[in-house]
């Protein structure tokens, strides 16, 4: 018979470091407790006080990001945040990294991923409307990286696809250094009414524990420290596997029975499984909890308390629901052959209390648990490549037909049809916009409303400018909310560094954090919840900062939605802000040079801000007929995007720059629209932009200089190399 470890021989063989505890927590853990712990106990610690689950390297950088505004209704500390979108209705929505987990079974892992952020919105009584990823692989050469890229989408295509919640957008990058570690990052999106909004918490004495869903079984044990340390060489770790008809069936019951005046709190059985709901719940609420193992529905025989408490075992809930009215709520369950079960119940003493086999196998102050974790300050030190940075230098580009080609080959650039081809994105019949344009648009059943929604980051500048390249993810997100139409909401975050032990890192997250802080209050986008991954890395070489954005924003009527691609012959082609010969971090320099180096593109808050209230004003006034945010590859590849829409159109421009190579500097700021010329007159008035050219019928696309052309292709050539760029790299 398996046994644990008795507290003595945990303490003499130091077998709390086994599971991610320092001396210096575990003899915190000693002084909290006035004894030794039991296994059961160190385990629960453990995992409660991983970085993944208590943030203790991150709290202390994370109270500096702006959390409220008029329009918040849940910030962070929820499953999810909740901002109100008018007529009683809001939008639900978060982001969360299942970075280990994919790097080890990319399939399953990435899956995972978005079944865990889903159950994160419903659990505060959303419908789950979109999902949207932003993912990382190394460069798409070695069949390594083609593994975990192809089976990391076919994880987010069956789990989505299953669950009949639309998956509408993301962003994808390839990057040498997210080779041994890459990054998938899920978001959900939902719709709920205010008076609907439930939340975690276990209130009221007596009220009985009901677990909900399936069965436990070892699988994820230990999955929080895993995910809170460098990755091994081995390629071993800790992977759950999902079942996303079981998460229908279990998403749709626990939306009906959130209606049931008899729930009291809900919460998702996700990271730490049993133990990271249940002491949350209890916490939050100012109480404790007594729960009998024996009882908690289990798939494999012998398992021992810290098992059954740490699983992250997928599709279960944990609910307290009123005492004596528990057959009403699992009668609800029954109708979709969920199963529900009594586990145990609220106490008022603030104590985790838990039972198995009769004896009580842990006793521990549930504060002590969700709100005791150690907080750490971690040394800073600035970059030493920051410090020594040269300046950002391309050659001049003397062939820009065969630069545009090159760059439109580009995997960060090409085409993603490949992939959200595999995805449905019209379930539900609510997408307006699909993927491909700046942001996907999602209309609210019922109303003339719609939510646009994005993410966005690019590491590269992040790492050359940790500070300015977080604002300007959250300026690019901005901009592809503001390109379609909608005026962007809030913000959720997913923080992917590397280990925090390291002063550099310690110093990039510091950086970027406050970059994205005053991007936020300077575009009002409050942060309204997200998830911090550390220890990115492998063989001791980190991942570029990675702290992706996901941006939602609210189209006020469905007349404003806008797309990026050009509509008509003739209409007006204007480009809106200023390019400089900025390429640090860009997509020319790392094709021309193999690496990236200097500083990125500099970003003005106050000049973002205008240009983009610009635009949306310009938007909603009619005078728009397509818009797209000029980004990775500058005014070249930005113009070849517009064009690619199938329908035969061409351009004619003529752009007032010193040097054709400023075609593909990648400034900030900008965006490139389309303007009927009866429109012309009012256009002006509104925006300070400048006219640049002409939508054309013949499918070419022609771009000058001062005058002197320097691209003439034809478009379909070009939209086949974008089109089939990942592709023939995958073959």
């Amino acid at each position: 018979m398996r046994k644990e470890p008795t507290p003595q021989e945990i303490e003499s063989a130091k077998l709390y470091a086994e599971i991610g505890m320092t001396d210096d927590e575990f003899q915190m853990v000693k002084n909290l407790l006035g004894r030794l712990s039991n296994y059961t106990e160190i385990s629960l610690f453990s995992a409660m006080w991983s970085e993944h689950c208590s943030y203790k390297n991150s709290k202390v950088l994370l109270r500096r990001l702006p959390t409220k505004g008029e329009r918040v209704l849940q910030g962070p500390g929820e499953g999810a945040g909740i901002v109100d979108i008018g007529d009683n209705q809001a939008v639900v929505f978060k982001i969360e990294s299942h970075n280990s987990p994919s790097a080890v079974a990319p399939f399953h892992g990435a899956a995972t991923g978005v079944g865990g952020i889903v159950r994160d919105v419903f659990s505060m009584g959303a419908r789950p409307i979109a999902s949207l990823n932003s993912l990382r692989f190394g460069k798409l050469e070695s069949d390594r990286v083609k593994y975990l890229f192809t089976e990391a989408v076919k994880g987010i295509a069956h789990y989505g696809n299953n669950l009949g919640v639309p998956t509408v957008g993301g962003e994808i990058y390839f990057d040498p250094c997210y080779e041994g570690n890459p990054l998938i990052n899920a978001m959900c999106v939902g719709l709920i009414n205010h008076d609907e909004i439930r939340k975690g918490q276990a209130h009221g004495e007596g009220n009985i524990v009901m677990y909900v869903g399936a069965p436990t079984g070892r699988d994820g044990v230990h999955g929080a420290s895993f995910s809170s340390k460098e990755l091994s060489d081995d390629g071993k770790g800790v992977y759950v596997v999902g079942d996303p008809i079981l998460e229908k069936a279990l998403m749709e019951s626990c939306l009906e029975v959130m209606k049931h005046p008899a729930l009291v709190g809900i919460q998702d059985m996700g990271a730490a499984g049993l133990i990271s709901s249940s002491c949350e719940m209890a916490s939050k609420a100012g109480m404790g909890m007594e729960l009998y193992l024996d009882k908690v529905p289990q798939c494999e025989e012998g398992m021992l308390p810290f098992e059954l408490m740490l699983s992250e075992s997928q599709e279960r809930m944990l609910l307290v629901v009123e005492k004596g009215r528990e057959d009403e709520i699992r009668e609800i369950f029954k109708k979709y052959e969920v199963d529900a079960v009594d586990v145990g119940k609220v106490t008022g003493d603030g104590i985790m209390r838990l039972f198995h086999k009769g004896e009580v196998v842990a006793e521990v102050v549930a504060d002590a648990l969700a709100e005791q974790a150690p907080e750490y300050h971690k040394p800073s030190k600035e970059a030493e490549y920051y410090k020594n940075a040269k300046e950002a230098k391309v050659d001049a580009v003397t062939d820009c037909n065969k630069t545009l080609c090159d760059l439109l080959s580009q995997p960060s650039i090409a085409s993603k049809k490949w992939v959200y081809e595999q995805f449905d994105y019209q379930v539900g019949t609510n997408t307006v916009v699909t993927p491909g344009s700046d942001a996907a648009v999602v209309r609210v059943r019922g109303t003339n409303k719609a939510l646009a929604m994005t993410t966005d980051c690019n590491g590269r500048y992040v790492y050359l400018d940790p500070k300015v390249g977080g604002a300007i993810a959250v300026a690019e997100a901005a901009r592809n909310i503001i390109a379609s139409g909608a005026t962007p909401l809030a913000v959720t975050d997913n923080l992917n560094f590397g280990s925090p032990e390291n002063p550099e890192i310690f110093w990039q997250m510091e950086q970027a954090i406050d970059g994205i802080g005053e991007a936020c209050v300077a575009l009002e986008t409050p942060v309204i919840g997200g998830n911090v991954s550390m220890y990115n890395e492998r063989s001791g070489t980190a991942i570029y900062p990675t702290p992706t954005i996901g941006m939602v924003g609210l189209v006020e009527d469905l007349s404003h939605i806008t797309t990026q691609y050009f509509k008509d012959d003739g209409d007006l082609i204007y480009i809106i802000g200023d390019t400089f010969a900025e390429f640090g971090g860009s997509e020319l320099q790392i094709m021309q040079t193999g690496k990236i180096e200097g500083r990125p593109p500099s970003i003005n808050l106050d000049t973002e801000k205008a240009n983009q209230q610009a635009v949306l004003k310009a938007i909603k006034a009619g005078l728009v007929k397509s818009a797209h945010d000029i980004s990775e590859g500058g005014i070249a590849v930005a113009v070849a995007e517009s064009l690619f829409s199938g329908g035969g159109h061409g351009a004619e421009l003529d752009i007032l720059l010193d040097n054709a190579t400023l075609l593909f500097a990648e400034s900030q700021s900008r965006f490139i629209v389309s303007v009927a010329p009866k429109n012309q007159a009012a256009f002006k008035q509104m925006v300070n932009a400048t006219l640049v050219g002409t939508v054309s019928s013949c499918g070419h696309l022609t771009i000058s200089c001062k005058g002197e052309k320097v691209i003439d292709a034809h478009v379909a050539e070009l939209q086949k190399t974008w089109e089939e760029a990942i592709p023939c790299l995958l073959k």
